[in-house]
């Protein structure tokens, strides 16, 4: 299945993303671009076995959507729900293909480590949400094995209280419940390709991207606040009181 979906499906996607044909607006406003790069990153989380469900609604325009770091699969199951840059380390943007298509998939390479790169993220980030486009941010900033959720970093909300946009906190559950949150987490001292060749073996399980209220910074009065809410909302997601 997996090659199926790379050999296959991915060459027209690839297509339709190097031609002008990708701006065009679908009915729903939504770019042509957006829409195969949502179906594909979807079909690929049912490779993995993934059958996901959409609990509440995105919102519209410009946007910071906040989510809890599971594993690397948390942006295929965001995309797949709504088209948002995320920020990744510069390394990847030189990974044959796989760099290709996260440069096309809008993220924000950042160089770890260097003052002046993170500058000017906060920036790009800024630049978008101003313009109407939406970014995607892991406030824990690392993964912590699906067993908790880390504190959120206030300052990752300055684009968003800078920009004067909307913040909306996503949760991000694994299996009926949540209960499968530590298998697709990566494991002790597990690496991508370790966790990657293991979740293709998984069975079969539920996913849920559960879109919550969102969070007006200008009412929230600081971007530490702005953390402290969406953590709340999240964490409160994630012990099924969304339900």
């Amino acid at each position: 299945m997996l090659a199926w979906h790379v050999l296959v499906h991915l060459p027209p996607v690839m297509l339709v993303l190097s031609l002008p044909l990708s701006r065009i607006r679908l009915s729903s406003g939504e770019p042509l671009g957006h829409r195969v790069t949502r179906a594909w990153q979807g079909g690929l989380m049912r490779v993995f076995g993934f059958r996901l469900r959409r609990l509440g609604t995105p919102v519209e325009g410009g946007a910071m959507f906040v989510a809890n770091h599971v594993s690397w699969v948390d942006i295929l199951a965001l995309h797949s729900q709504r088209m948002m840059g995320f920020v990744a380390k510069y390394e990847i943007s030189r990974w044959p293909l796989v760099g290709w298509m996260a440069a096309k998939g809008e993220t924000i390479f950042h160089r770890r480590g260097s003052q002046e790169s993170l500058g000017d993220v906060t920036g790009e980030m800024q630049a978008r949400l101003r313009a109407g486009r939406s970014v995607g941010v892991f406030p824990e900033g690392r993964t912590r094995g699906g067993q908790e959720v880390g504190p959120f970093h206030a300052r990752i909300f300055s684009a968003a209280v800078d920009a004067g946009v909307t913040v909306q906190p996503v949760a991000l559950r694994y299996g009926e419940g949540g209960s499968a949150q530590t298998v697709v987490a990566f494991g002790p001292r597990e690496h991508f390709v370790g966790n990657f060749l293991r979740l293709l073996g998984e069975p079969g399980r539920i996913g849920d991207v559960i879109f919550l209220e969102p969070i007006d910074p200008v009412q929230a009065g600081s971007r530490r606040r702005v953390a402290e809410l969406a953590r709340e909302r999240i964490v409160a997601a994630l012990a099924g009181q969304h339900d």
